[in-house]
């Protein structure tokens, strides 16, 4: 009998180890995955989610594909998942301009604590005050001399009204004391683009997109919004060695329609993690000065928690409006 039982525990761990096996290979339950990007096409956001959706599509089975789907300062693709099914089909891939929407946009009745899941932040990514090379302004300390002899005279550019850059130069702006005049435009490449074209002094900018122009000789970066300096970046200060208090992080993240099942999020999660060591990402991070984090759901919501209110006081204080 002892001999009997035994075999019998022994077949069952068996089986258990069997089925969890053949639980851990089932198929995504869809054969598509829209990962919705909601800024126009080029956007920064996009290295980290096509490094990270092709991983997944060899990992899982199905095809993770990018949709733009950009307007009202992300609000359009942000609100378009909300109201998608929770079935693993679609997630929003997103930048901390997410945080910005439900104050902003209020007439899209969207918040992305009530009506979305949090996946994982995907990176933390510095974003640099970049001026073409050919600016007169060799140094923070020389832009702000100017700013404040001249008010409004120089234009910043972003990727649309209450786009992460937007609100990065609109808190820069209320903690110097200073006029800068906003040019909006339609996504962060043409933003971009008007500034190494002259049109416009500066942008605010993500260094994942950033960095490569500086290596080539296009602009240079004459601080970055963290609260201190970035490792990467040794001899470029942080803003708020200028302007006290100053702290304006990016970082992007990935999120779901609400009432996502567990065992997708912690699936999803647990692919992620081992591509947070594949060196095809690590080797991008760090050439954009970035950090991946794919860390799990937790502390993403602290970030949303922490970061909502704080930009909520910033768009009313600036008075910003949507278009």
């Amino acid at each position: 009998m002892r001999r009997r039982s035994l075999a019998l525990a022994v077949a069952a761990g068996g089986l258990g180890a069997a089925t969890n096996t053949a639980r851990a290979q089932e198929p995504w339950p869809v054969r598509v995955v829209r990962l919705v990007v909601p800024q126009a096409p080029g956007s920064p956001i996009e290295i980290p989610t096509r490094i990270i959706g092709d991983r997944l599509s060899r990992s899982l089975g199905a095809s993770f594909i990018i949709d733009n789907r950009p307007g009202a300062g992300g609000g359009i693709g942000s609100q378009h998942v909300a109201q998608q099914p929770a079935d693993g089909s679609v997630f929003l891939a997103t930048s901390a301009g997410i945080a910005i929407v439900p104050t902003l946009q209020p007439a899209l009745n969207f918040d992305p604590i009530r009506d979305l899941d949090p996946v994982s932040l995907m990176c933390d990514v510095p974003s640099g005050l970049l001026v073409r090379n050919a600016s007169p302004f060799a140094s923070l300390a020389q832009l702000l001399a100017h700013a404040r002899v001249r008010p409004g005279d120089l234009t910043y550019a972003s990727g649309g009204v209450g786009s992460a850059n937007h609100l990065a130069g609109a808190l820069f702006a209320a903690l110097a004391g200073v006029e800068m005049t906003h040019v909006p435009y339609r996504g962060v490449s043409q933003a971009v683009n008007a500034v190494y074209a002259g049109d416009v002094s500066l942008i605010f900018g993500s260094t994942l997109e950033l960095l490569q122009h500086v290596r080539q000789g296009q602009a240079r970066i004459l601080g970055v919004t963290m609260p201190e300096r970035v490792p990467a970046l040794p001899e470029v200060p942080a803003i708020a060695e200028q302007v006290p208090g100053y702290a304006a992080p990016n970082w992007f993240c990935l999120m779901a329609p609400k009432g996502l099942p567990e065992r997708l999020l912690n699936r999803l999660n647990a692919e992620m993690a081992v591509i947070r060591d594949a060196p095809d990402l690590q080797a991008r991070m760090a050439e954009g000065a970035a950090t991946a984090r794919l860390d799990g759901p937790g502390p993403l919501a602290a970030r949303l928690a922490d970061e909502v209110p704080k930009w909520r006081k910033v768009v009313a204080d600036a008075g910003i409006r949507p278009d």
